[in-house]
C-alpha cells in the first residue's frame, strides 16, 4: 500500500483531531481562534502540496485510491474553499451557544472525506468517501440547536441523505452484479462492451441519481432550499461550494474515466438533466424573499450550468468544469461573509434587510453588488468566463448533435432570468427607500482579508484566467477519455 499517496488527507485529519484536543483547554473567549489556526494549518497543507509530484498516477490501497492532477486540482479546490470557509464560521461562531470548536473540527472531517471524493477509483471508496461528507453535514446544517428551522433543515437532509445513500448503495450493487467489479480501471474495460446491459445501465443510473442529490441537480433538488435557509449561513456556503464540487468531482471521474462509452449514449439525459436544472433553479428563485433561500434555488441554477460540461463530455467542457467552480467559490463565499455580517444582529434573512446598505457599509454594498455580478455572469468577472467557457465547449459539441443547441439556447434564458433576481438584490442594496434601524455593521480584520481576497480573485481570474486554465486543463487530461 502507499500510503504516503494520502499524506494531505492524513494531515487534515490529524488537524481535525488536535483541534479537538485544544478546543478541551481553550477558555470560551478564545475558542474563535480555533477556527484561526484550523485555517492556518490548512494554508500550510496547502503549501505541501506544491511539493507533491504526480507526472504519473499515483495507486494505494489496492487501487482503490489514485493520487494523478485531477485529484491533486480538486484537493487544492478544497482545501482553500474549507480555509475560507473557517475564517467566516469564525465571525459566525459568535451565534453558537457552544461548541465552535467541535465546529471547525468537523469542517476538518468534511474536508477529509471530499480530498477522498477526488481520489475515489473504486465504489467502496467512492460510497464511504461520501457518507463521511454526508454525516458530518447532517451535524453542521442542525448546529445552532436552538432554533428550530435549524433542527429541521438537519432532520430533511438526513431523510433525503440518507434516501440518496440507499440509491446509491443499491446501484452499486447491481453494477458489481452486472461486471463483477467495483474498481473504476477494471469497469473501463468490461463497459465498452456491455452498454447494452439493462443490468449494468439500471445500476449506473441508480449512482447517478445518487450523486445527483449531492449537487442538487433535476429531479434531486428538492433538499437544497429547505436545507440553505435552516442551516448556519457558514455551513451553507461550505455546502453550496464543497459538497456540490465533490459531488461533480466524483460524477466526472464516474462518467469520463470509468464509464465513458456507457455516457456517451446518455448525451439526450445528461443534457435534458441540465435544462430543466438550470430552469428550475433560475425560475423558483425569482418570488423569494429569503436571501439565503434565494441563493438556494441558485445554487440549483448554477449545478445545471455544471451540468453542461458534464452534457459536452469532451476536455473543454470538463476544464470548464473545474474553472467555473474556482469563480464560483470566491464569489458564494464573500456574497455569505457580506450576509453574515449584515444580519448578524437582526437575524432576519428577507432582503429588504440590505436596502440603504450603501449608505450604512459602502464596501459591504460593493462587494454584495460585485458577487451578484459575478453570479449573474456580467463581464469581466470570473462568472462570465465561466459561462462562456461552458457554453463554448457546448457549441463544440453540436456539429454532432444538434440538440446541443437548444442546450446553449435554455442556458441564455437562464442567465437572463437570473438577471432579475441578482439585480434585485442590488436595487434594494442602492435604491430601497424603506426605513430600517442602522446598526453599526462591525468588519473584524479577518473578514477584511477574506473579501479582499475574493473581491480580488473574483476579478483576476475574469480578466486573466490563463493561468486556471491551463491548471484546469491539466487536471482533466489525466482523466482517461
Amino acid at each position: 500500500m502507499n500510503i504516503s499517496a494520502s499524506i494531505l488527507e492524513i494531515a487534515v485529519v490529524l488537524l481535525g483531531v488536535v483541534i479537538m484536543l485544544a478546543d478541551l483547554w481553550t477558555p470560551p473567549k478564545y475558542k474563535s481562534w480555533l477556527g484561526v489556526g484550523s485555517a492556518a494549518g490548512l494554508l500550510l497543507i496547502l503549501a505541501g502540496s506544491f511539493f507533491l509530484q504526480v507526472n504519473e498516477p499515483i495507486q494505494a490501497f489496492g487501487g482503490m485510491y489514485v493520487l494523478d492532477a485531477f485529484a491533486l486540482f480538486f484537493k487544492r479546490f478544497f482545501i482553500v474553499a474549507t480555509m475560507l470557509v473557517l475564517l467566516i464560521s469564525v465571525e459566525y461562531s459568535k451565534k453558537f451557544q457552544s461548541g465552535s470548536g467541535e465546529y471547525f473540527s468537523l469542517s476538518l472531517f468534511a474536508l477529509s472525506g471530499m480530498m477522498f471524493a477526488a481520489s475515489a477509483n473504486h465504489f467502496a471508496l467512492l460510497f464511504v468517501s461520501l457518507e463521511l461528507i454526508t454525516i458530518t453535514f447532517y451535524i453542521l446544517t442542525s448546529f445552532l440547536r436552538h432554533q428550530i428551522i435549524s433542527l429541521e433543515a438537519g432532520i430533511k437532509y438526513l431523510i433525503l441523505g440518507a434516501l440518496s445513500s440507499a440509491f446509491l448503495l443499491y446501484g452499486i450493487a447491481l453494477v458489481y452484479g452486472a461486471t463483477g467489479t467495483m474498481q473504476f480501471d477494471a469497469l473501463r474495460a468490461q463497459s465498452a462492451n456491455m452498454v447494452q446491459s439493462p443490468l449494468l445501465l439500471v445500476g449506473l443510473l441508480m449512482i447517478l441519481a445518487g450523486l445527483g442529490f449531492k449537487i442538487a441537480a433535476f429531479p434531486f433538488q428538492i433538499w437544497a432550499p429547505d436545507v440553505y435557509q435552516g442551516s448556519p449561513n457558514s455551513t451553507t456556503a461550505f455546502l453550496a461550494v464543497g459538497s456540490k464540487a465533490a459531488g461533480f468531482a466524483l460524477l466526472m471521474r464516474l462518467l469520463m474515466s470509468a464509464v465513458p462509452d456507457v455516457a456517451l449514449s446518455w448525451e439526450p439525459l445528461l443534457m435534458g438533466m441540465a435544462a430543466i436544472t438550470i430552469l428550475y433553479g433560475n425560475l423558483c428563485a425569482l418570488p423569494q424573499r429569503n436571501l439565503k433561500r434565494l441563493l438556494g434555488y441558485s445554487s440549483i441554477a448554477h449545478a445545471g450550468y455544471l451540468m453542461m460540461g458534464v452534457a459536452a463530455m469532451s476536455l473543454n467542457g470538463s476544464g470548464a468544469i473545474l474553472y467555473y467552480l474556482s469563480g464560483y467559490l470566491f464569489t458564494v463565499i464573500a456574497a455569505f461573509l457580506v450576509i453574515i455580517l449584515v444580519m448578524q444582529h437582526t437575524g432576519a434573512e428577507d432582503i429588504i434587510q440590505l436596502a440603504q446598505l450603501h449608505q450604512r457599509a459602502p464596501g459591504l454594498a460593493g462587494m454584495l453588488a460585485l458577487s451578484m455580478v459575478s453570479l449573474a455572469g456580467i463581464p469581466p468577472l470570473a462568472g462570465f468566463f465561466g459561462k462562456f467557457l461552458l457554453l463554448r465547449a457546448v457549441l463544440e459539441q453540436a456539429s454532432v448533435h444538434t440538440a446541443y443547441y437548444g442546450l446553449v439556447a435554455v442556458a441564455v434564458i437562464g442567465v437572463v432570468i437570473s438577471l432579475v433576481y441578482y439585480f434585485g438584490i442590488i436595487r434594494t442594496i442602492y435604491w430601497e427607500k424603506q426605513q430600517l434601524v442602522a446598526d453599526e455593521i462591525h468588519v473584524s480584520p479577518i473578514s477584511r482579508v477574506v473579501l479582499w481576497v475574493c473581491a480580488v480573485l473574483m476579478i483576476y481570474l475574469g480578466i486573466l484566467p490563463n493561468r486556471l486554465m491551463e491548471a484546469a486543463s491539466t487536471a482533466v487530461e489525466s482523466l482517461k477519455f
